[in-house]
């Protein structure tokens, strides 16, 4: 049975179109949010409470001067 004939073959085709274009969206969105800077995790870190605010101004400070050298 030809199925391209009773448009079956247009309606796949533009759903496997589909469906590759979310997956490649999906990847990217995915790898997005697993990317934190350091700045990020440090202020996870202070805000459940394992840096002292001496410990993270430090750490903070040391960042920002790495990010204005490199």
């Amino acid at each position: 049975m030809n199925y391209f004939n009773h448009g079956w073959g247009m309606g796949f085709g533009w759903l496997i179109i589909l469906v590759i274009i979310g997956g490649i969206f999906y990847l990217f969105q995915e790898k997005k949010k697993e990317k934190s800077s350091a700045q990020d995790i440090l202020d996870k870190r202070f805000a459940r409470g394992d840096l002292s605010v001496e410990e993270y101004e430090e750490k903070s400070k040391l960042l920002r001067n790495k990010k204005t050298k490199g």
